[in-house]
């Protein structure tokens, strides 16, 4: 750890004697070295480091427990059914983290060290508040993690879904060496995360990957933001599904649309390539203004094969600049909303015990 941090092997220990007194880390054992007396293998707490995670989506939500490693852990996992109002939400989500924290216990004494939350829409930073949710009104105006925080008496802390993404991604996915890539979150909305140089890229309020919001289509249909055409109305999972429940006639989800598709419904595949080009545009766009040298998607519909993928790759290809798409890697994500709420609150927690790296490099280099 010093090697990697770059600091004394004392400072280092200083800090992991007191994330240990902490219940945050844990002793697992001893190894034996070349040389030396044996040492001891620290890891996160799994009795005394655990949080729980939110997901608030368009129409339904998540909560479960979880260790800071991202392991799910408990039996207390339940998804529910997003209510029409903000007070019911607050309920649903009182009674459910209530009933978590009271059944997490350790010698009597409550382990649950925050609550993350991942939300859709326009979140801004400072005071927490959702200004406005495009696909989920009943939180424009409010302040969830904040209300849920007064109702419950734990940390609460709150992530726009697609930097919450991000931050699961590069946690517990396959960006954990990267520190420049992008995630493209096509699933009910487009959202974009953006990490470079090692940090979340969240503009001046926290407002920034709003790429969905996008006029594409001049003509197009009316998008919850209130604008029309808009590029998630043309290039999501929700948009794709929408076109096919318009060709069934009949509302479906993705293993029924996917199932239409492979039983040759007329309209099918002519849909299907509206949305992967449309989506191949949202691609390009990212890769020409932001360089990353990798790229996550994250959906149902791209994931449902590896020619899906394929298919969008090769259009976003001929709409790119080359150099650009050349030296970026474009991948499905290995993570998901339920593990970027908890890598939220993660690095809320990292970010109120750990110092600054650098001010302790400085603070140890003699005057």
């Amino acid at each position: 750890m010093a090697r990697r941090c770059g600091l004394s092997a004392p400072t280092v220990s200083k800090a992991v004697t007191s994330l240990i007194r902490s219940g945050l880390l844990e002793e697992s054992g001893e190894v034996t070295e070349a040389f030396g007396r044996p040492g001891k293998l620290i890891r996160l707490s799994g009795r005394g480091a655990n949080v729980i995670g939110v997901v608030v989506d368009a129409t339904n939500g998540w909560i479960g427990q979880a260790r800071l490693d991202g392991t799910q852990c408990g039996k207390a996992s339940s998804t529910f059914a997003i209510p029409d109002d903000y007070e019911s939400l607050l309920r649903i989500l009182n009674s459910a983290i209530g009933e978590i924290a009271n059944s997490t216990t350790d010698e009597g004494k409550p382990t649950i060290r925050g609550v993350g939350l991942s939300v859709p829409g326009l979140l801004e930073d400072l005071q927490g508040k959702t200004m406005m949710s495009p696909n989920l009104h009943v939180l424009d105006g409010h302040a969830l993690a904040s209300d849920l925080a007064r109702r419950t008496g734990l940390t609460c802390v709150a992530r726009q879904e697609s930097h919450a993404l991000c931050l699961g991604e590069r946690m517990f996915g396959a960006a954990r060496d990267l520190s420049d890539f992008a995630m493209l979150d096509v699933s009910t909305g487009l959202g974009l995360g953006i990490f470079s140089g090692g940090r979340l890229l969240t503009g001046s309020r926290g407002l920034a990957g709003e790429l969905g919001h996008l006029t594409v289509d001049l003509d197009g249909l009316v998008c919850g933001c209130g604008n029309r055409g808009c590029l998630e109305t043309v290039a999501t999972d929700s948009a794709f599904l929408r076109g096919m429940a318009c060709l069934l006639g009949k509302h479906c989800d993705m293993p029924q649309a996917l199932d239409a598709l492979r039983r040759g419904h007329p309209g099918g595949q002519v849909l299907l390539d509206r949305t992967l080009e449309y989506l191949a545009v949202g691609i390009a766009a990212v890769v020409n203004i932001f360089n990353p040298s990798t790229l996550f998607l994250h959906g149902e519909l791209i994931s449902a094969s590896p020619a899906m993928l394929e298919r969008a790759i090769e259009k976003a290809r001929r709409r790119s600049l080359k150099p650009s798409f050349d030296a970026c890697r474009i991948l499905h994500s290995q993570g998901n909303k339920r593990l970027g709420a908890v890598a939220g609150i993660a690095q809320h927690l990292a970010d109120e015990m750990a110092p600054d790296l650098p001010s302790l490099r400085s603070a140890e280099m003699p005057p």
